[in-house]
């Protein structure tokens, strides 16, 4: 146990600390403080020691340095059981500090400032903080230090518990939560900086060390599976993407809800024009775009009426009632995210209290680095944010496609590119009649989209994210009802593809992109 005699208070964030400062000088504890804070206190009638006082050495360059003292750093570091340490702080007449509150100055909410002046970014790296909390949590068997308010009640808990004391498994706890307070800091300001200063484009694509900072938004139910435990994380640093996702109604999201509406709002962003995507198991089982977002969310949901059950819907416009009614006599919803809701609309859906909806206000296209882990490690790569020149498409067969073909044909590619590899949309006009996805041959994707589509791919338009390895997927487009195919190309049989779409009367568009998804 140690009894907390002197405490250091130097917080920005002033949330709780004058009640938690009270209960301390209930304790008989003397407090030290800095600038502001001392000033708090002061107001709120609680004895406080100056710290340039206590060091005998004024602020100095506008408060860059104050607690940069060794009469600071002693009292933290010292080891109380070790003679000699306890000698020299004698000699220098070093007095202990048993606990250390301190936050640091608010870089984060600075950065997300409009048009923020880098000066004043630099001006909130705290330096004295950190030095600080650091001292404390490398001797936190001996220094109670708190980086976090929301621990004020818990310390003082057992203060009351243990008659002033706290005891060292706690300190321990606290010490090493400040670790993970700083590392998370200093991330936010490397990670700034680099993006400011466009440190990482000068030289390389990857940075030689990877440094993410996450802050917890909520415990999830479950995992993928009911046995697997899992979470919400947001990137520190970060103001857009689905992290701002508002819930207007219904059950709390689960694991795999996240998923599967990443993955639709982020192939409803590809349309410009009214659309609906419905996703199932983070693939799309129907898409489509029309001058009315009521016809495209019915065109979307006739692709695959059976897969739809349960499934998510992202709309790219705000969720009007003609929408709203459709929906409601669609079946089953697991959520439904759009842009906004009209008042009308979302009354509609009020008695559904289990169904999710789902407003994100910030559809901005979001260019980040992709993570996948592996064992013992991170894969990292640039988003696969490339659209197609429409001046670099190439028609490599004899029949050509129609301008309407055409417009199918760049619609299907834009799905393809959210559909798990191997990927094969069937599209007519501006909406998908179905969807092979996540087959471990071409072929069997076309073969399922094909399936799926049943009578309504007469005269469709076929995508494909990569190449064909062999003309049979072709003989399966052209049973399909395929009029026009857009494909990578690349592969050593392409010479033989072509023939095949000649020998169906196919047209066939090649754009030398490929758009894999694992």
């Amino acid at each position: 146990m140690v009894k907390v005699k002197r405490a250091l208070i130097s917080v920005s964030d002033k949330l709780g600390v004058v009640e938690f400062a009270k209960e301390l000088n209930n304790f008989g504890v003397e407090i030290i403080s800095t600038g502001g804070t001392a000033k708090l206190l002061r107001e709120n009638n609680i004895a406080v020691t100056e710290v340039s006082a206590y060091t005998d050495f004024p602020e100095m360059l506008d408060g860059r340095v104050k607690t940069l003292h060794p009469k600071i750093h002693g009292g933290l570091l010292a080891l109380r059981d070790n003679p000699a340490h306890m000698q020299k702080l004698a000699e220098q007449n070093i007095g202990l500090i048993d606990m250390l509150v301190v936050n640091l100055y608010p870089f984060e909410k600075v950065i997300r400032k409009a048009q923020v002046d880098i000066a004043e970014v630099i001006e909130n790296i705290d330096i004295g903080g950190p030095a600080m909390l650091r001292s404390a949590a490398k001797n936190c068997q001996s220094v109670a230090v708190i980086c976090n308010p929301q621990r004020y009640l818990q310390v003082i808990a057992q203060l009351k518990q243990n008659n002033g004391c706290l005891g060292e498994d706690f300190m321990r706890q606290l010490g090493i939560e400040v670790y993970g307070h700083t590392s998370r800091y200093d991330a936010a300001i490397y990670n700034y900086l680099c993006r400011h200063f466009k440190i990482e484009q000068t030289t390389e694509d990857f940075p030689p060390e990877l440094i993410a900072a996450f802050e917890k938004i909520q415990d999830l139910r479950y995992g993928e599976n009911p046995h697997q435990k899992a979470a919400f994380y947001k990137e520190k640093g970060k103001s857009a993407g689905l992290i701002n996702v508002k819930q207007l109604q219904g059950k709390e999201l689960s694991f795999n809800n996240i998923l599967d509406l990443n993955s639709a709002v982020e192939l409803a962003k590809e349309f410009k024009n009214p659309a609906a995507v419905i996703v199932k198991h983070n693939n799309p089982c129907g898409a489509a775009e029309n001058k009315e977002l009521s016809k495209a969310y019915l065109d979307a949901w006739k692709a695959d009426k059976l897969s739809a059950f349960g499934g998510i819907v992202a709309l790219n416009r705000q969720m009007d009632v003609k929408t709203a009614k459709l929906i409601l006599k669609s079946g089953f919803l697991e959520c439904i995210i759009a842009p906004g809701f009209e008042k009308a609309a979302r009354d509609l859906f009020s008695g559904k209290r289990n169904l999710r909806l789902l407003e994100l206000s910030d559809w901005g296209v979001v260019d980040e680095l992709q993570v996948k882990r592996v064992s013992g490690g991170i894969l990292l790569e640039t988003s696969d944010s490339l659209t197609l020149d429409l001046n670099k498409l190439k028609v490599v067969t004899k029949k050509k496609p129609t301008k309407s073909q055409m417009q199918t044909l760049i619609f299907a590619w834009k799905v393809a590119k959210h559909v798990k590899s191997n990927a094969i949309v069937l599209a007519v006009g501006t909406k998908t009649v179905g969807i092979g996805a996540g087959q471990m041959s071409r072929v069997d994707s076309v073969m399922i989209a094909k399936s799926k589509s049943s009578k309504f791919s007469k005269s469709c338009c076929l995508a494909s994210d990569a190449f064909f390895p062999k003309p049979d997927a072709i003989s399966w487009a052209h049973k399909a009802g395929a009029k026009a195919i857009i494909q990578p190309a690349g592969s050593i049989a392409d010479q033989d593809i072509i023939a095949a779409c000649d020998k169906y009367k196919i047209a066939m568009v090649t754009t030398g992109i490929r758009h894999f998804r694992h």
